[in-house]
């Protein structure tokens, strides 16, 4: 293991097991905001990078937060006092974000969320294009009710499914925003799709082309990663490693 790694270390071994040039055109994933030459002691481990991770991250003394979504995604014509891109720079913590690149990766977000729900022998769906992040499992016949009760309670979450009242037998995976690939999904012979943000006219597609969709969350979906990464950082380097608590900003009511 190396001690006292560099950021930029830090981050030609996140690239190694998610190269940043597989990220998607309208990404943002890579070394988002520090010294590439500052070396580091502690490294603190996030979904996101928010004011509060900011400043809990200064309070610890970390030199590097690592992060899934990037804490500059949009463009931005100011950075101001509570902006986290701000407060990084302010307290001299660099930041090297992995969003879609983590996404399409081996071990990365969807491998992870299709372990967390226990299952196995798990493939992509192609190997090209941005359609490469969904997996693919199998697993004996069950209803869209079972499957949707088995996502709250591993992921600790509230779903929504609209059930196309088939049994299912061969699941797509995609953590965060993958409503888009409704389509592709479902060419692909699946019956049931489980991800995290999906609209209400995103269910009636996926009603009208008979799959079983399931919103599990974007936060529940993606968070498991984190602790995966902090993992892999521990075993490769000789540094402190701490994950940063964070809930999903969204609640639930009946």
């Amino acid at each position: 293991m190396k001690c006292n790694p560099t950021v930029k270390e830090i981050y030609d071994f996140i690239d190694s097991f998610a190269p940043f040039d597989a990220q998607c055109d309208w990404d943002n994933s890579g070394m988002i905001v520090g010294e590439s030459l500052k070396p580091v002691s502690k490294i603190a481990v996030v979904l996101d990078i928010t004011p509060e991770a900011v400043i809990q991250a200064a309070e610890m003394n970390a030199d590097l937060i690592v992060s899934h979504h990037p804490v500059i995604f949009r463009a931005t014509k100011s950075f101001t006092d509570n902006d986290p891109a701000f407060l990084l720079a302010k307290h001299g913590v660099a930041a090297i974000c992995a969003h879609t690149s983590l996404d399409v990766a081996k071990g990365g977000v969807n491998d992870v969320l299709a372990e967390t729900l226990g299952f196995k022998n798990v493939t992509q769906l192609t190997e090209n294009g941005e359609a490469a992040i969904i997996r693919i499992a199998e697993t004996e016949e069950t209803a869209g009710s079972d499957l949707a009760k088995l996502c709250a309670e591993k992921l600790t979450t509230g779903v929504r499914i609209a059930d196309s009242g088939k049994k299912i037998k061969k699941i797509a995976l995609c953590g965060g925003a993958g409503a888009d690939f409704i389509s592709e999904v479902s060419a692909a012979g699946c019956d049931a799709y489980i991800t995290g943000d999906v609209s209400h006219h995103e269910f009636l597609d996926a009603k009208a082309l008979g799959l079983t969709l399931i919103a599990a969350g974007h936060f529940e979906t993606e968070n498991p990663v984190v602790a995966a990464v902090a993992e892999k950082l521990k075993n490769e380097f000789e540094v402190q490693v701490e994950i940063i608590a964070q809930s999903s900003p969204v609640e639930y009511y009946i």
